[in-house]
């Protein structure tokens, strides 16, 4: 099957994103910073942001529960640039060049309502995304099929004329179990080779 659309995951694919990068600044120990992040604001506490909740609704509870940590608890929202490290090494060139060749090009993301605007406006290569499926706004989040079948409605190519990339072993294994042609994302080696295998023309 002639891959004909490549769809990307964004978080630690194109955007290197870390809630460490924030807190790492807001606490004067690794101790006292991976606790919070352990134990306070966590990554399962974070998937209803990612499910549609918005952020002022669900930290309501956790600042009761920890009022003493109201500041950190906020700067979620507010401090979600400084989660940033710029873009993943290789991402970027990759996106240009598939532009470059008129490869269509769509986003498949687990992420806030809150971030998508602060994404597209900080990351160059959002321009080249034709349509971009949040979970946020589907309430529905990866690996769960729905989203995939989401994704398959929205774009016009059938699954296996899509490549997609994702950093998480079971949104990839989901994807493959749904039909598309899905890749483990690796780092720049492994994603040019998986682009060129597929004869896309990516520059090295």
């Amino acid at each position: 099957m002639t891959t004909k659309a490549v769809l990307w995951d964004l978080g630690n694919v194109l955007l290197d994103w870390s809630p460490a990068y924030l807190y790492s600044k807001l606490f004067a120990t690794d101790e006292e910073c991976r606790h919070f992040l352990d134990n306070v604001c966590t990554m399962e506490w974070h998937a209803a942001h990612d499910r549609g909740v918005s952020m002022a609704e669900n930290r309501i509870a956790l600042i009761e529960a920890h009022p003493h940590l109201e500041d950190a608890i906020r700067a979620w929202e507010t401090g979600f640039e400084q989660m940033l490290n710029g873009a993943i090494d290789g991402t970027p060139q990759a996106m240009d060049a598939l532009a470059a060749s008129g490869i269509p090009q769509y986003a498949l993301t687990n992420l806030p309502a809150e971030w998508v605007e602060p994404v597209k406006r900080l990351y160059p290569q959002m321009a080249h995304m034709r349509d971009i499926i949040v979970s946020a706004q589907e309430g529905v989040i990866k690996p769960d099929p729905k989203i995939y079948r989401i994704a398959d409605a929205r774009l016009p190519f059938a699954p296996s004329e899509v490549l997609f990339f994702d950093d998480r072993e079971a949104n990839v294994s989901a994807a493959r179990a749904y039909g598309f042609d899905a890749e483990l994302f690796t780092g720049k080696a492994a994603l040019h080779s998986a682009l060129a295998n597929r004869g896309l023309l990516v520059s090295a």
